[in-house]
């Protein structure tokens, strides 16, 4: 299963681009990809919409894999993980179900 920054670095490696072209575009230091790419530092959602662009990737899949990734390292340690995310689903579902107020 790949990480958020294992995705990146394969298809920017995948379309021929260098490291300095996508961080130029992205508008961020080379450093900060490259660590994104090691999974040293966390993308924020902007540059990931970048990201997409250049590498042409779905933003949605890239949104899922980025917000997966976030709870995955937040929650590894946790023995009870895998039964907080069967809750957090059904928690999610009933906010989703309930009326938006103003």
């Amino acid at each position: 299963m790949e990480t958020i920054g294992q995705i990146l670095r394969n298809k920017r490696q995948e379309l021929g681009l260098l490291l300095r072209q996508v961080s130029a575009y992205v508008d961020i230091d080379q450093a900060i990809l490259s660590k994104i790419e090691r999974n040293e530092r966390k993308p924020t959602k902007e540059m990931l919409e970048k990201l997409a662009e250049i590498l042409k990737l779905d933003k949605d899949e890239l949104l899922v894999q980025y917000i997966s990734d976030k709870i995955a390292y937040e929650i590894a340690d946790e023995d009870c993980a895998s039964k907080a995310l069967k809750v957090a689903e059904k928690k999610i579902k009933y906010l989703k179900s309930q009326p938006v107020q103003n």
